[in-house]
């Protein structure tokens, strides 16, 4: 397998466990960028821009983009902080004094922090949306405002796969004068910045073929050399996902049928919990971004501050998880580091997509890492081929360099 790119003297184990996932973890496409200090130390890349091959077997080059599903909320949740930042969102204020058509139904007690904590009792639609109802940024945000919550707010926990994408996108609209989440992460996260990241893809950069297609991959056959054990999910969590009636099933199918991923209207539209589209080094230099200086366009960029950055990652929720079984932990619309998504150290904070993708950064060490693919595994928020990569910045840091 060809690897392209560099590494800085030191992570070169990066190099080995990216090219390991190619030969050994079936990856097709992918690639990883990892930030230390604010400066680039790994930019990596190999395999085809298209999982599928139907377009040919042209390689992943630099600059492929791709879907990276729920890691777009790790990018989404920026926004909702620097509003607070800037003094226009009060986290501890009830969703309903910004939004007042969100009050019914017993929402009058939700407030913004529950939002991003995943406390908010709404992970679910009784409705589900379909694909093209969800991709209206009136109708999701109206579904949810109708929705009667399916726990108490704030008292318990749960991952809102879909649904977060709504309420935060609604709420920034309401604070921004109608301006939208994915225009927002556009004008004063992304062209700052210099990111090749998107929550809605524009028309020139669909036509410029920036984004490769994604698709599911079959888990690697465990009897073959090298590919380890199959991990078994614990039955619990196999019960919630196959049990239509869960509120699992029902929180991962809140748009039914799901959209098709690689349709140009489905990339175009702005879904802050599930259809940012990033590369690998767009996704990296955003969580360094978050917690030191990196060089922007026309200046030297740091987004948080360190007050806002201590808010991202102070625990805010922890246990087990009403929608996803296992126990997860939440600081301010962050993942936090634990055995559900572990990332490089008890202080890191980020983001995985569902099936593949990683955004995270880890302020003690100073790294973010950015790691995106075009093949989607069953895996939840610890793939294999990512975790791998974790691991191998992991040994980077403590070998330092020849």
């Amino acid at each position: 397998m060809n690897v392209h790119g560099t590494v800085a003297e030191g992570f070169e184990p990066v190099r080995d466990a990216f090219a390991q996932n190619f030969t050994a973890l079936g990856e097709r496409g992918a690639a990883v960028a990892v930030y230390r200090d604010g400066r680039k130390v790994v930019d990596l890349w190999g395999g085809t821009r298209n999982v599928d091959g139907t377009v040919g077997t042209e390689p992943w080059r630099r600059g492929t983009a791709q879907v990276v599903r729920s890691a777009t909320k790790g990018v989404a949740a920026a926004v909702p902080l620097l509003l607070h930042r800037r003094g226009e969102l009060d986290l501890d204020a009830p969703v309903g004094e910004y939004w007042p058509e969100f009050k019914a139904h017993g929402k009058e007690r939700v407030l913004v922090r529950h939002v991003l904590n995943h406390r908010a009792g709404l992970p679910v639609l009784d409705r589900p949306l379909t694909p093209e109802d969800a991709l209206d940024p009136r109708r999701g945000p109206a579904a949810v405002a109708a929705q009667a919550p399916v726990w108490e707010p704030g008292t318990d926990h749960g991952y809102h796969a879909l649904t977060y994408g709504w309420l935060l996108d609604e709420l920034v609209r309401r604070v921004s004068g109608g301006r939208g989440a994915g225009q927002w992460i556009a004008d004063e996260i992304a062209r700052p910045l210099g990111l090749d990241l998107w929550v809605g893809l524009p028309a020139a950069e669909e036509a410029a073929g920036r984004a490769g297609r994604v698709g599911r991959l079959d888990d690697p056959d465990p009897s073959e050399p090298g590919n380890g054990p199959r991990l078994r999910p614990k039955r619990a969590v196999t019960t919630a996902y196959e049990d239509p009636d869960s509120l699992t099933r029902r929180a991962f199918a809140a748009i039914t049928p799901f959209p098709d991923q690689n349709d140009p209207v489905y990339r175009a539209a702005a879904l802050p919990a599930a259809n940012g589209i990033a590369t690998a080094d767009g996704l990296a230099r955003f969580y360094a971004a978050l917690i030191g200086e990196v060089d922007g366009v026309t200046r030297d960029v740091r987004l948080f501050d360190r007050a806002t950055m201590e808010l991202a990652r102070a625990e805010e929720s922890a246990g087990p998880d009403r929608i996803l079984v296992v126990g997860t932990r939440f600081g301010l619309g962050y993942m936090l580091h634990g055995s559900a998504s572990p990332f490089l150290g008890p202080g890191s904070f980020g983001h995985p997509g569902r099936g593949g993708s990683l955004g995270f950064a880890d302020p003690e060490t100073g790294i973010a890492l950015g790691y995106v693919t075009n093949g989607f595994r069953k895996t939840v928020t610890a793939d294999p081929r990512a975790q791998a990569l974790v691991r191998a910045v992991r040994a980077s840091l403590a070998r330092g360099p020849s």
